[in-house]
């Protein structure tokens, strides 16, 4: 009984198949319908918020350069900016303009690696390329390290007016901040790792140019696989 049930089903096609075969009656899809992006206000409906402390070693340098900060926040990125006095925060928040839930964050990071100590220029790559981070970390991470050692680790860092610092810099792309105990590197997620590889060498002690030496060919080889 199974084999002559499959046997009539092959043979007898359904209408829907003669109709299609036939081209009768068969209607044109309609074209998919195009929805435009939503909006951060449009997500879920709430009002997100960012509050970012502000160091007392950092108002000043928050107030000289305050419209610098303001501007691309305020007319790029659509988010609110203000500066609590009372809290002593910079507060943010979303709009109903903003048009991406990802720029309050964005500012955010923007606004708090100025206050661990990047330029407003440095920072501001944070806004315009999504691959950038921000990494922390302290000297006693790498090396437990007191008094006059811990002050000469803290000089080799930097260099004589600043030209290991530079030179790592420039070979990694990356910012470096030297903040006393703690340093904060700006960057990729690669370029990172190498100019972390490159302070922590010079924390446990080896001399700058061995560790240019050794930074030159990892910078090479960078370049050779892009």
């Amino acid at each position: 009984m199974e084999v002559t049930s499959d046997r009539r089903s092959l043979a007898a096609p359904t209408s829907m198949e003669l109709d299609s075969s036939a081209g009768v009656g068969v209607d044109k899809l309609p074209p998919k319908p195009k929805f435009a992006a939503l909006s951060a206000q449009e997500m879920d409906g709430k009002v997100e918020f960012r509050r970012i402390p502000v160091p007392p070693h950092r108002y000043s340098p928050l107030k000289k350069n305050w419209m610098e900060i303001y501007t691309p926040v305020y007319e790029q990125m659509k988010i609110d900016i203000r500066m609590n006095l009372k809290a002593r925060k910079v507060e943010l928040k979303t709009r109903r303009d903003t048009p991406e839930v990802g720029n309050l964050q964005k500012c955010a990071d923007f606004v708090h690696a100025f206050m661990l100590g990047f330029d407003v220029a440095d920072a501001l790559a944070l806004l315009r390329l999504d691959d950038l981070y921000v990494e922390s970390f302290e000297i006693q991470d790498v090396k437990t390290l007191r008094g006059e050692h811990e002050k000469r680790a803290i000089g080799r860092l930097s260099g004589k007016g600043g030209k290991t610092k530079f030179t790592i810099e420039n070979c990694t792309r990356t910012r470096i901040v030297i903040a006393d105990r703690k340093i904060h590197i700006l960057g990729s997620f690669v370029n990172i790792k190498v100019a972390r590889d490159s302070l922590c060498s010079l924390i446990l002690g080896s001399p700058a140019g061995k560790v240019y030496s050794k930074l030159r060919s990892v910078t090479a080889r960078l370049a050779e696989r892009c």
